[in-house]
């Protein structure tokens, strides 16, 4: 058993979470943000892609330069979406996604900030995560979201270059090519209530992942329910 003596904190003084490393460089929060985005775009991309050649990238290395060792040479969005590349790649899940072995950009790469956002707006030649999306992986889209200030910066690639895009009468950026805008949504999702990176159809309607549309599906059965019962019609169940 460890003394008191030999601990390397009393017990007045333990850090808590807000002092402690990031494990891999990952919040508690990252994942469920990643589902969520996944799961209330996929309906539109199943339509625009009927074939289902696109993939989407969630904490996945995009390699961009051979390097020893590889993973330097690689960038890993939080979030990604290809359109038009085949979502297995010879039958397998994909490992990562290889510029040079399959030459289309993402459309979009979202990256969610867990420090102060320097990382991410890093434009130093061949090192800055900003530089790196902007000169060589090149997304038309980047997006730098920062859960802490309820913040979502968005860029576009117009002319070689990233200009941050103004945002729309209802504050969200319209990702055009994808048909989608998106923004900040306050609420609660997976029982965490903050201010979630969120996905709206051009006409400014939320894109609801599939729990939340189950649970707008039953309340559509509940509200019909009572209406046959104010009118003396018992529905079979």
């Amino acid at each position: 058993m460890t003394s008191a003596t030999n601990r390397p904190y009393t017990e007045t003084s333990l850090p808590d979470h807000t002092q402690l490393p990031e494990i891999n460089g990952i919040n508690w929060q990252e994942h469920p943000q990643s589902i969520l985005l996944t799961q209330s775009i996929k309906p539109v991309l199943q339509k625009r892609h009927p074939d289902g050649q696109y993939t989407i990238g969630q904490d996945c290395g995009i390699y961009w330069r051979i390097t020893d060792p590889p993973e330097r040479g690689a960038e890993a969005p939080d979030w990604f979406y290809v359109p038009n590349v085949p979502s297995l790649l010879n039958g397998k899940i994909r490992r990562s996604y290889v510029l040079w072995q399959e030459y289309i950009s993402p459309l979009i790469a979202l990256e969610f900030v867990s420090g102060n956002g320097e990382e991410e707006r890093d434009q130093t030649p061949w090192q800055g995560k900003f530089w790196i999306y902007e000169q060589v992986i090149k997304p038309a889209f980047y997006g730098i979201y920062e859960v802490n200030k309820a913040s979502v910066e968005v860029y576009e690639l117009i002319g070689g270059q990233y200009q941050l895009l103004p945002a729309n009468e209802r504050g969200h950026y319209p990702i055009t090519p994808m048909g989608v805008e998106i923004g900040i949504w306050q609420g609660q999702y997976q029982n965490m209530e903050l201010p979630w990176l969120r996905w709206w159809d051009l006409d400014g309607n939320l894109l609801l992942d599939g729990d939340e549309r189950a649970e707008q599906e039953r309340q559509k059965s509940d509200r019909l329910i009572a209406q046959l019962r104010a009118l003396g019609i018992e529905p079979e169940i």
